[in-house]
């Protein structure tokens, strides 16, 4: 399988604290691919970095045949390009804006994409995706429950026909039977869209049965990695993450 994302050995400061220490992994193109740890861990810093948001102090991303990322700023991409080349996050929190309704903020995904027709497109395919969307499409996004308001957040990411998907605990906060049909349509959005898909998640036995390959963060570093399947059944991710 091609690599479609590749981190080597990367480190991210917070003023003194090291956020991220010396990360390398990858995300090879149609898999998803599942990065666990507790709160604080460094998961969210290291998509920040992905995308542009955080610096590098150390090493290097590279995305396709794209460098995205080095430590030495002049050879980085903007967070605007680095979208441009297909990569779309969703932010932990969803960060929705609150006062627009559903289908401005479905607008607001599409900021790269200069075809109306295309945009009208997208639109009616995310509510025919999420029908629930479809019915509140006028609506503020602030009436919209937490379940809603983050399949809309997954539904603006998709606007822009990413080819790798970025979500940043897309489970939190939500009722059980929420997460597991948001689960549900990132899977059909893997297969079926053929979207690469890089899960950052605290549920460890959801993001691990949902994806193929995982990673495990432990003070911003790689701890363990391998199939999520051996990293379902490891001894140390079962006593620390799974409860057994």
């Amino acid at each position: 399988m091609a690599e479609l994302l590749k981190i080597e050995d990367i480190s991210v400061n917070y003023g003194a604290i090291k956020a991220l220490k010396n990360v390398s992994m990858k995300v090879n193109k149609g898999d998803i691919v599942s990065l666990i740890g507790a709160n604080g861990a460094g998961k969210s810093t290291l998509l920040k970095a992905i995308v542009g948001l955080e610096p590098l102090i150390d090493g290097s991303i590279s995305y396709s045949d794209s460098i995205l990322a080095t430590n030495n700023v002049r050879k980085s991409i903007s967070t605007e390009n680095i979208a441009k080349l297909g990569i779309s996050l969703v932010p932990e929190g969803r960060h929705v804006f609150a006062d627009m309704s559903v289908e401005e903020n479905l607008d607001m995904g599409a900021f790269l994409v200069r075809d109306d027709a295309i945009i009208r497109q997208k639109k009616e395919e995310m509510f025919e995706f999420f029908p629930i969307l479809g019915e509140r499409r006028n609506q503020k996004t602030r009436s919209l429950s937490g379940g809603e308001q983050q399949m809309m957040a997954i539904a603006r990411a998709l606007m822009s026909s990413p080819n790798l998907l970025l979500l940043d605990e897309p489970g939190l906060g939500l009722a059980p039977l929420v997460v597991q049909d948001i689960f549900d349509k990132i899977a059909y959005i893997n297969k079926t869209e053929k979207i690469t898909v890089f899960l950052v998640e605290q549920n460890a036995k959801m993001a691990l049965k949902a994806s193929t390959e995982g990673y495990v963060m432990e003070n911003g570093r790689i701890v363990l990695s391998g199939s999520s399947e051996e990293l379902l059944t490891s001894k140390q991710v079962q006593e620390a993450y799974l409860g057994a």
